[in-house]
């Protein structure tokens, strides 16, 4: 079997967000599938001395534009969220708990953060909304919430941010494929190409 696309983001970068809209489709058009690696772009941004986008004087007007732009082209809804940036970790923490406890129910769980966040208008950065999520999707919220605080979740998610930045990924949405990366979801056209050819 071919491996698996790496799929590194933050749930906190709207270009993760359109990324993760198509990301599954493309690995199943040529029979891969996905694994998905939220990452912490806060802990990434220390190493490589980068900023959010829309932190950044010109090119945050010009990443705002851009954004709305983006989803018009993909036909997506899309509405920034009342906080930003905002803090990614509780959503993170839920996703690699489920997918250490209950995996088949860890990329809807994030499919589901991403839509709270960026379609509909919920602070995703605090610890109340991470949990309502996954109860929205059955899951237990006492448990959900226990495993916020729980040292070994909180453990696995600094072992793959530190993992991930080892190995180069300085931004989100950043996807590897068989062991070459491309970063933002304006390279999406770019991985299929990947694919379909076998590399260049």
């Amino acid at each position: 079997m071919p491996a698996p696309l790496e799929f590194y983001f933050d749930f906190s970068s709207p270009y993760g967000f359109l990324a993760a809209l198509r990301i599954d489709a493309i690995a199943a058009r040529h029979g891969r599938t996905v694994t998905w690696r939220p990452i912490l772009l806060g802990a990434v941004f220390k190493v490589s001395g980068q900023q959010p986008l829309l932190d950044i004087p010109l090119k945050g007007d010009y990443t705002r534009h851009d954004l709305a732009r983006f989803a018009r082209l993909w036909d997506a809804s899309f509405a920034m969220p009342p906080v930003f940036p905002f803090s990614s970790v509780a959503a993170s923490r839920l996703f690699y708990w489920l997918a250490d406890a209950d995996p088949a129910r860890a990329v809807p769980y994030a499919k589901a953060a991403f839509a709270a966040a960026w379609q509909q208008n919920r602070d995703l950065g605090t610890p109340d909304v991470a949990v309502a999520v996954a109860a929205e999707l059955g899951i237990d919220a006492q448990a959900a919430r226990a495993a916020l605080a729980a040292p070994a979740v909180k453990e696995r998610l600094r072992i793959e941010v530190d993992a991930a930045i080892a190995r180069g990924v300085f931004g989100s949405p950043y996807v590897v494929v068989d062991g070459e990366g491309f970063w933002g979801a304006d390279r999406l056209w770019q991985v299929e190409e990947w694919l379909a050819r076998g590399g260049w």
